[in-house]
Parts: C-alpha cells; structure tokens; sequence
C-alpha cells in the first residue's frame, strides 16, 4: 500500500524515554499503513511499546522522530490546540479501563464528548442514544456505569468513541478486562463496525483476540510487517 493510499501511516516513528545508559526505545522505526474501512490488530507481548505507538498513531503523544499521518495530514507536526481538535474530531479511542465518568449515565457518558465539543443539546442526546442502541444496551442507558457489567462498560466506551464520528477508532487492548462472554461481545461490535466501513486499529497481547474474530482473523501486524491471516491477503481486512 503506498502512503498516499493509506488513511493512517507512520513512518520512520521513533519513541525514545530517558537517556544514555538509561535510554528506552519505546517505538523503534515503526512503519504502518492503515487502509481507509481496514481493520488492523497490533499484537505483541506486553511492555513492548503497543500502547506507547497507539498514543502516537492518535496524538495522544509526541514522536522523538518520524512521521505519522491521518488523512494525509501530519499529526506529529500538529500543534497543540490542533491536535486536541484532531482528537477531538477524526480519533476515538477506547482504552482497557473503560475511562467511563461514574457520576454520568451511560447515555450521559456517550453524549459528553458532542457537549464538549459545543453541539447543542438537543443533537448530543439524539446521537448518543443512537449510539446506545447501536451497541446494544437502549435498556441500560439510563444505568451508572457502577451498575454495569464489564462488557457493558466497554461497549458504551465504544459508542462514546463513536460520538465524533471518527475516521478511525484507535483500541487499546479492549477486551483486557474482560471475560470470554464479553470478549465475544466486544468482537462482534469490532466486526459490525468494520462491517459498516469504519476503520479501526486494535492492540492486544493476546493472539487469540485477532484470530477469533466472528468472521474470521484479522490482519495482524507485530512490529516488522503486517501478517495476512490464512485466507485473507495483506493489507485487507
């Protein structure tokens, strides 16, 4: 895939933390291209930068060297009032720890990022409980988070990912607090999602998240190349 082609791309990208004999290459002459309507998982064990080059790929962090680009635009040369509108705007993300607000409802959770953003009310609350139901949960979205299940929690942390209607959703090891049952549920809104072209970026240490997937493997890359599961070609989804 050439970079022009790619909705997300890194080049080159380098994460480096302290110095001398005390230097660590988070992220280390990373490459990635990541196709419009792709869905991609990172895999690697755990510590090995995974969520270090999530960061990066959404502005979360800034590269000591390299280039990132979504939508061909160059993030790692983004200020940092742009950055925020980028995050705000064309990334959502989801994290192992949900990141839910206790004191919010679901909904109320979901429709937070629209509020922020300084959309009326009225069409927070309209996108949100969409958003509720799309992920399966309309009964519960009145509930607090504390009154949730695990795998409640993370799908309405994906709904609210989805709240900005983001080019890509950046994941990060999503399913890590959660049982086999809520795995299986998470997965089957992964692939729903990819299903209605939305792009989406995984990372896990476990091998059998990417290999499960309800209709079949997903690429994965681990750090040198992406590998193309049995069946599927690189580069697709």
């Amino acid at each position: 895939m050439t970079e022009d082609a790619a909705l997300l791309s890194c080049c080159g990208l380098r994460k480096t933390f302290g110095k001398d004999a005390g230097l660590v290459r988070a992220v280390d002459g990373v490459d990635l291209d990541v196709a419009a309507g792709e869905t991609v998982a990172i895999m690697g064990p755990s510590g090995c930068g995974k969520s270090t080059l999530l960061h990066l790929l959404g502005g979360l962090d800034r590269p000591s060297g390299g280039e990132v680009r979504l939508a061909g635009s160059r993030v790692d040369q983004m200020s940092e009032r742009a950055l925020a509108r980028l995050r705000q705007d064309s990334v959502g993300f989801v994290f192992q720890a949900f990141h839910l607000m206790d004191e919010l409802t679901a909904v109320e959770n979901v429709e937070l990022p629209a509020l922020l953003a300084g959309r009326p009310a009225r069409v927070a609350r309209q996108r949100a409980t969409g958003l509720i139901e799309r992920v399966g949960l309309a009964e519960r979205a009145g509930f607090m988070p504390a009154a949730l299940s695990g795998g409640q929690r993370q799908r309405v942390a994906i709904a609210r990912a989805l709240a900005g209607e983001p080019l890509v959703i950046l994941a990060d090891e999503p399913t890590g607090n959660l049982d086999s049952a809520a795995t299986l549920e998470v997965l089957r809104l992964f692939e729903s999602l990819h299903a209605a072209g939305q792009t989406l970026v995984v990372v896990t240490h476990d091998s059998r998240i990417a290999a499960t997937a309800p209709s079949g493997p997903w690429p994965t890359w681990t750090g040198g190349h992406e590998q193309a599961p049995a069946g599927r070609p690189a580069g697709g989804a």
